[in-house]
């Protein structure tokens, strides 16, 4: 059990989220059947085929249907598949309810998607009792009132909970404080790790890392050397260290964004990151322009299927240099991407706070931060007074014309 001194993080997450959402609405206006028991599915519609898996039934995922997949694939799978299509108002408005219940309970609430938030219950034991007791209390709430379930997961951090929200569901709570991480956490596949993607798996899986008990003991720099920064911060959440807060309310929606439809589909890895550096320089130059730093950052990706999506992080220290928003940019690009050849791709910052911001260090921080913000204001200088071409990085002069710089949209203010 924690100590009284250490953070009390939840982590709550809906159980299939649109499909239990729907299966709760047809079972309040019809009464029944459960779409939850049924090998079911959201997405799409069944006349088209067009469309991907959006959410499925534990039967559907069971005859092999995942989250993700095409319309046409789930349906090879499953020809039984009952498919719903997404209501997003119904949505909206259940994810509105399920933070209102949380927020009776701390006004520490940090909604981090449409289905999942963290609740930092620090010191709330004396209004509530023991963080289990009260987790329990929550989830049976959800379930009495609103008709679906949820996954609680409580640690002394962010990262800790959301893996202890990930063991075993339905509608349960699990505790993954640090004493029982060598446990519960250590012996799961290295896949099983909060952000570590296909690819980053393949590089471990030849550096001999296949748990995540490996990586929290493997050498920070081999890791270094073969995952760049990404290394650091995966053997850190490998080991259970995780410093960011719970933001009460994030700040205004205001974003900074670009993205690019690419003359030609983009089937390598080399390729992609090079788009999202020229998104990242043009992103970057016009959050220092307006003199403010990314909290957050996505990346959105169009397949020439045309299926969307995207993924998001909270940046551990705000920032406007473009050579760390190309970074997390390409973890996230590497933690969403199959391989599929794409048509789009999208850099966006988010939670814009003003330049200066304080800057957490890490410890195994190298790079000099200050001296590459001013040299990119520099170059930024150069670029405004001379033109775009003034200054040029040297993988976009290295290709040729048409291929080594990609034409941009108007990015989202």
């Amino acid at each position: 059990m924690q100590e009284p001194s250490q953070r009390v993080i939840f982590h709550v997450d809906v159980n299939s989220a649109f499909l239990s959402w729907e299966a709760a609405e047809r079972l309040r206006l019809a009464g029944g059947p459960d779409l939850r028991l049924e090998t079911a599915a959201v997405g799409g519609d069944m006349a088209s085929r067009h469309g991907v898996i959006l959410a499925k039934s534990i039967p559907a995922k069971k005859m092999g249907v995942r989250t993700g997949e095409s319309i046409g694939e789930a349906l090879r799978k499953c020809p039984s598949l009952i498919l719903v299509p997404p209501n997003h108002t119904l949505y909206r408005q259940r994810s509105r309810q399920l933070m209102a219940i949380l927020e009776e309970y701390t006004p520490l609430v940090e909604q981090a998607s449409i289905d999942e938030a963290f609740m930092d219950m620090t010191g709330t034991q004396w209004l509530w009792g023991e963080p289990v007791a009260v987790a329990h209390t929550i989830r049976e709430r959800v379930k009495t009132e609103l008709g679906f379930t949820v996954n609680i997961g409580i640690s002394v951090n962010k990262l800790l909970a959301k893996m202890a929200s990930d063991f075993e569901k339905p509608d349960r709570v699990h505790t993954l404080f640090p004493e029982e991480i060598p446990e519960k956490m250590w012996p799961l596949p290295v896949g099983e790790l909060y952000s570590v993607g296909g690819s980053t798996q393949k590089v471990m899986a030849l550096l001999g890392i296949r748990t995540i008990g490996d990586l929290a003991k493997a050498d920070r720099g081999l890791l270094v050397r073969h995952l760049k920064k990404q290394g650091e911060h995966l053997w850190a959440y490998a080991n259970g260290i995780d410093v960011s807060p719970v933001l009460e309310k994030p700040p205004e929606s205001k974003s900074i964004g670009n993205s690019t439809t690419t003359a030609q589909d983009v089937c390598d890895h080399e390729t992609a990151h090079c788009v999202l550096l020229s998104l990242c320089e043009s992103v970057g130059e016009r959050l220092r322009a307006a003199g403010m730093e990314a909290g957050a950052l996505s990346v959105g990706i169009r397949t020439s299927g045309l299926q969307y999506f995207s993924h998001q992080m909270v940046l551990p220290a705000p920032t406007s240099v473009t050579s760390e928003l190309h970074e997390f940019a390409c973890l996230l690009l590497d933690q969403l991407w199959d391989g599929k050849p794409l048509r789009l791709l999208g850099v966006q910052a988010a939670r814009l706070l003003p330049q200066g911001a304080a800057r957490q260090l890490s410890l195994f921080e190298k790079r000099d931060y200050d001296r590459e913000a001013k040299m990119e204001q520099a170059v930024d200088s150069l670029r405004k007074k001379y033109g775009k071409n003034a200054v040029r990085r040297a993988v976009f002069v290295e290709r040729e014309p048409g291929k080594g710089e990609f034409p941009l949209k108007n990015g989202k203010g």
